[in-house]
């Protein structure tokens, strides 16, 4: 485990009587608390994620900048205040030491998350869906940081594919010239987030938790650097399917083109929009895929310490 002496970083109680008896661990980000739903849903979510890892032999660390301070883990209060949090920043590689700096409260996207993870000694991860090359991005040159945390940061991140807001083929293509695994879980197609097939073939496919942990360990032995991506697709009798979503997520693009929303704010914007379109149901798959999500990385972190 890296040195976190000279951040101001505290450990919940779980999380540090975890590492302490090498309980495997999952972490869990917190921008899905603070900018995925409004409160209360969003905390009922966070705590079902959380029972979800439990129940499965692993304990959750989900991961916050709170004024100033990283948070590895978070007792129900601690939870509870976050969830209420309408501030927050988003914090990402490039921002997150600017928020521990400047004593600000912040959610961790999949970057900080990794980043955070990996330097507490947490080798899995569980979310919603990574971010990546966006659509339209050979004009706006629009590409989440969460890619090359994939290349650089030694984290298995188990989602439901990238989100299909953006530009899938783009983001595995950029994701298989930074050399990092893309394992779906279970079938031969790549997750498409709200709905099971993305019409792309997955580069690889591994059907049990103890598979990903020998493939995680192997590339370790031979000094193989950087993150894996699982993805895992939603369960069926959740999920919506590929053709209807691509015309709401159609809908949602133009009205971010004629609302001039760029930047950070887009995926925000976009899943808002989705959510209205939706009548809500894009929410309640995307709770379900968290939920699925948060079972396999459990179930590959018990994996992991019973191989160690």
């Amino acid at each position: 485990m890296t040195d976190l002496s000279t951040l101001p970083v505290s450990f919940s109680a779980e999380v540090a009587a975890a590492r302490s008896a090498g309980t495997p661990l999952v972490a869990l980000e917190s921008t899905i608390i603070t900018h995925g739903m409004p409160y209360p849903g969003n905390l009922e979510m966070a705590e079902s994620v959380e029972s979800i890892i439990r129940a499965e032999g692993a304990v959750p660390a989900t991961i916050a900048v709170i004024a100033g301070r990283l948070h590895i883990g978070l007792d129900r209060e601690a939870l509870q205040a976050l969830a209420r949090t309408g501030d927050a920043m988003k914090l990402s590689r490039a921002d997150l030491a600017f928020a521990i700096s400047e004593g600000r409260t912040g959610a961790t996207t999949v970057a900080a998350t990794m980043i955070a993870a990996a330097r507490a000694g947490i080798a899995v991860f569980a979310t919603g869906g990574i971010g990546g090359v966006h659509r339209r991005a050979e004009e706006t040159f629009d590409i989440s940081a969460d890619l090359e945390e994939l290349a650089r940061t030694p984290v298995i991140v188990v989602s439901a594919g990238a989100k299909a807001i953006l530009d899938v083929p783009k983001t595995l293509e950029v994701l298989e010239t930074k050399g990092v695994p893309v394992v779906t879980y279970g079938q031969d197609e790549f997750p498409a987030f709200w709905s099971r097939g993305s019409g792309l073939g997955s580069p690889l496919r591994l059907d049990a938790p103890e598979r990903i942990a020998a493939f995680q360990r192997n590339r370790g032995a031979l000094g193989i650097g950087g993150g894996m991506l699982i993805g895992n697709p939603v369960p069926e009798k959740d999920e919506i399917p590929r053709a209807e979503m691509e015309g709401h997520i159609a809908e949602a693009l133009a009205r971010a083109e004629a609302n001039g929303i760029s930047g950070k704010a887009v995926t925000p914007f976009l899943l808002a929009s989705i959510f209205e379109i939706t009548e809500g149901r894009s929410l309640a798959t995307n709770i379900a895929l968290v939920e699925n999500n948060a079972r396999l990385a459990a179930r590959i972190a018990v994996a992991l310490g019973k191989a160690g």
